[in-house]
């Protein structure tokens, strides 16, 4: 179960075969990072969550 809600909304993203939410969810979570507005374990279970979620295809 991740920890933040941004990985659990990537991850209904990709198990649903929605690229685009996905890469939004991503680029969300970047800019957070580089903002510093998160720190470094947001992005890390975003990276493990893309690692082991293979993007579905739509039916």
């Amino acid at each position: 179960m991740p920890i933040h809600e941004s990985v659990e909304r990537y991850i209904a993203a990709r198990n649903a075969g929605n690229a685009d939410a996905a890469s939004r969810i991503v680029a969300e979570v970047t800019a957070r990072f580089d903002t510093r507005t998160t720190d470094g374990s947001e992005l890390a279970e975003l990276l493990n969550a893309n690692l082991t979620t293979p993007l579905a295809t739509k039916e």
